[in-house]
């Protein structure tokens, strides 16, 4: 099974009924992939999602995130610090590398570095490339 890590701006946009990438928070729900997740990664989405939405929600998707048995819990013993240009962003590349993901799942060009990067590797896919694997576009 496909295991991915899922960047915030991009779980927010999955979530909205009407988004046309509401499919792939469906697949996650019917465990059509794993999502790895560690605790930072939880962290920041609480919080932007109560910023977005209201802690109510927020609260909700992130205990059905821990519900789910097809959400990977994973711990960071090492901090990599790949991106440099936006530091924030390597909970998520820790993540990837720690839970042995196939993509991070992102739309964000800071991202772009890990292209150069020969190792640890780490692939990187557009939410619309990733929304393909779905079959829905």
């Amino acid at each position: 099974m496909m295991r991915v890590v899922i960047d915030t701006n991009c779980f927010l946009a999955i979530l909205p009924k009407q988004s046309i990438c509401r499919s792939i928070f469906d697949a996650f729900r019917h465990c059509k992939f794993e999502l790895a997740v560690s605790g930072e990664i939880l962290d920041e989405y609480a919080e932007i999602f109560e910023q977005k939405m209201n802690a109510e929600i927020s609260s909700n998707i992130i205990e059905l995130i821990l519900k789910q048995p097809n959400s990977i819990r994973t711990e960071i013993f090492y901090r990599w610090g790949l991106i440099t240009a936006d530091y924030d962003d390597n909970k998520f590349v820790d993540t990837a590398i720690s839970a042995n993901v196939d993509f991070i799942v992102t739309s964000d060009r800071h991202y772009n570095v890990l292209e150069q990067i020969s190792f640890p590797s780490v692939k990187v896919i557009s939410l619309s490339d990733f929304l393909k694997f779905f079959d829905v576009l």
